[in-house]
Formats: C-alpha cells, structure tokens, sequence
C-alpha cells in the first residue's frame, strides 16, 4: 500500500476500539475478532480471512507501545493535515509561509532526516526514525527523478514481527508433574514458498528506480522541498514484478503448524509460557515475533496448591473422633502413589500435618511438600449401642467443659467493660 494508505488506515476501527483504549481492551478486542474469524472456524471464507489478517496487522501494531506511539504521532502530523497531507502545503512565492506558519526555508524532508541536515548531525533523523518503525521507510531521500548520489545502497530497516498469544487447558496432575503438549496453530507466517521475499520461485524483487532502494523520495514545490515514502514501491525500497501465487507477494501466508510446547512442573494456573520466535514473521527479513501460550489448570477434586508456597500441595482427610483422641496411622494418596501419616493422641480437627517431598518436584531440585489436613467426620445416624456408648461418654467426661477458657474470658472482658 502507498504512505498514504499506511497513514490513513485506522488500526483503531479494524479492532473497534477507542484510541484511548487500554492494552487489555486492545488484546481483548483483537482475541473476539480472531477467534470468530479463525482459518480453522470458517474454512474457505475469503472475508474472515481478511478481517483474520488485517486484525492480526493492527494489533501488531496497537500491541506494542513503542508501534503505536509511532503510529499515533505519524497519524496525527500527516491525517490532520498539519503539514497538507503528503505531498501537501503550498508554495507560496515569494517566501510566503505556508499554512501552519512555517518560513520559507522550511524543508519538510527535514522531517524525514534527508533535508538540510547531514546523517551524522545532532538530531537527525526525524520522522524518517519514527516511520521506518512502522513501515520500513529509512532515513534519507532520492528525488523524484532518481536516486540521490551516495544513497543507492540504502535499504528499509526490517520489522520485527508482531507477538502472538494462545491459550491452552491441562489437568492437575500435569501441572504438577510437568507435561509435553502438541500446539496447532494456524497463523500467519513466513510463506514457504518463497521464503518470505513475496516473489515466484525462481525470481527475486528488483531495487525500486524510483527511489534507488531507500523507500523514500524527495520532489520541489515552488520555495519547498518535500520528502515522502516512495508510492512505486509503498516505501519497501523494491519491487515485486512476478508475485508468489502462494501469498500474493506480501511473504506472509496463513498456514496451520504444529508445535511441541513443554510445560515446567509446577505452573501456575493463568501463567505464560514464551517460545521465543514462533509468532508472527518479521517484515524485510525482520525477526519473528514470539508465541505466549497461557496456562490454564482444571480444579482437581482433592488436591490444591498452597497459597504461601507454590510448591507445597494440599489435601483434606476426613478422620474419627477416636482417632483424633487416642491417636492413629492413616493412609493418604499423594500425586504419585501413597504413604503413611501419623496422627498424634490429642490430635484437633483442622491441624495440618506435614508430609515432606510430595508436593511439586521442580528440575532445579526444589521440592514442595504434602500439607495434610485432618478433619473431624460426624456420622449422620448413629445405631441404638452407638448412642448408649456416646452417652456414657459424655458421663465420664462430664467434668470437661471445653469451652471454659471461653467463658472465662468473656466474663473478663464484661467486668472490664462495667469497670470502664
């Protein structure tokens, strides 16, 4: 697409989100339209391919703070005509300022840091640097009827591709233990066919004329001079003469590929897992992006992870009222097989006993350990001889009261009211 295209598409409309929006309403946004237009959801559908797409470009762009600055800032000095457009403002003779009330002997290739100033000069560069972010232009102009001298080995600086995001669901058991998964993704990437240059196997891209390969050209009006991304080349510094059938020529095709995702024992339930360069590919030989797969781990029925240490597990076991008084040994499962506890005479409902090295076993030897706690189970029916060996209980312990010490201090607190 042309500089003007770039500036005037609306990165904010495709995602239908405000331009104040946060970074969790841009991610959110982007996510609904990729899940309703995905590859795999409506297959041979020309439309949701391109809303999958162009969806997938301005999030690259929004996603990234850096991108978007730029992008925000390029939009504003050139769609809010502050400077005409491109190619835009008058001339005026005579030295008289165009609108905006700059001098005559303003040079808007200045902007682009191939005006008045040299490449080594204290601020060059200019909006030449804030635009090759985004689209590859580079620093530095040729004229309209050729390149300028000394600059025909100047080439776009590449663009890193964009990160993606996907989410995966595991057991338990497999977050403890640690677990290997098969990840298909269909996404953009790198066209296979013509490595991703976006010309037929067999051809190459030629260097732009136009603008001998720097992507961005220079042209005078009347006292003016100004600079702005090559419109033969869309800023690229080439051009494709023979498109790759497979992607078009944009060196991008969406494709479905597998990937081998390792999960670490012990992970946390909503935690990111980066595989670096598997997200989007990089524009101009640029580097791929990364992939973020988010973690998410099904409740297990008996087993949790313990809030003050992530290695340590959880489990509650239900136990008698003899066994906590006189005392026991009980069996309780662990994540990998089971072992004997024993409960101490006097044992209160709720402690929680330690068992040590069965919680999560981390590659760096760390090891979590098993908290067991034991609680009290009371029998919903109780048999004729059940109830008569419960009352003569409560006979011989008629002398415990085990709520005294609770009595005591409320009748403490209640003399130091009335004393007040």
């Amino acid at each position: 697409m042309s500089a003007r295209d770039w500036v005037e598409k609306d990165y904010y409309r495709e995602l239908g989100v405000a331009k104040d929006a946060s970074d969790a309403d841009i991610k959110k946004a982007y996510r609904k339209i990729a899940r309703e237009n995905h590859p795999d959801t409506k297959q041979n559908d020309p439309k949701a391919e391109a809303k999958f797409k162009a969806a997938g470009e301005a999030y690259g762009v929004l996603s990234d703070p850096e991108k978007r600055r730029q992008y925000d800032e390029a939009r504003t000095l050139f769609s809010g005509g502050r400077f005409g457009g491109f190619g835009g403002g008058r001339g005026g003779g005579g030295g008289t300022a165009p609108p905006g009330g700059f001098s005559g002997g303003f040079d808007v290739g200045d902007l682009f840091g191939g005006g008045g100033r040299s490449a080594g000069a204290p601020g060059a560069g200019g909006l030449g640097d804030l635009l090759g972010g985004l689209f590859g232009g580079g620093a530095g102009a040729g004229t309209a009827a050729g390149p300028t001298p000394g600059m025909a080995g100047t080439r776009p600086r590449e663009q890193r591709g964009a990160d993606v995001e996907t989410d995966v669901r595991i057991d338990f058991a497999e977050a403890v233990g640690g677990t290997t998964l098969p990840l298909r993704l269909a996404s953009p990437a790198r066209c296979g066919t013509c490595g991703g240059n976006g010309a037929k196997p067999g051809t190459s891209p030629r260097t732009c004329l136009t603008c001998g390969g720097a992507g961005v050209v220079s042209r005078s009006q009347g006292a003016f001079a100004f600079s702005e991304p090559c419109r033969d080349c869309a800023g690229s510094g080439s051009i494709v003469d023979d498109p790759c059938p497979e992607c078009g020529g944009d060196g991008v095709s969406t494709r479905s590929r597998t990937l081998t995702v390792r999960i670490p024992p012990g992970v946390d339930d909503g935690q990111r897992i980066r595989l670096a360069g598997q997200g989007q590919p990089g524009s101009r030989g640029g580097p791929a992006g990364d992939l973020f797969v988010v973690v998410h781990v099904n409740a297990d029925g008996a087993f949790g992870r313990s809030e003050r240490n992530a290695d340590d597990l959880t489990l509650t076991v239900p136990v008698t009222f003899p066994e906590l008084v006189v005392g026991t040994t009980i069996t309780v499962p662990t994540m990998d097989g089971k072992v004997s506890l024993k409960v101490p005479a006097g044992t209160q409902s709720g402690r929680t006993l330690r068992v040590r090295g069965r919680g999560v076993h981390r590659k760096d030897g760390r090891t979590g350990d098993l908290l067991v706690t034991v609680e009290l189970s009371v029998p919903q029916r109780l048999s004729a001889e059940a109830r008569d060996a419960l009352d003569a209980y409560a006979k011989a312990t008629a002398d415990h009261d085990p709520r005294a010490d609770l009595t005591r201090r409320a009748e403490a607190a209640a003399r130091r009211e009335t004393a007040s």
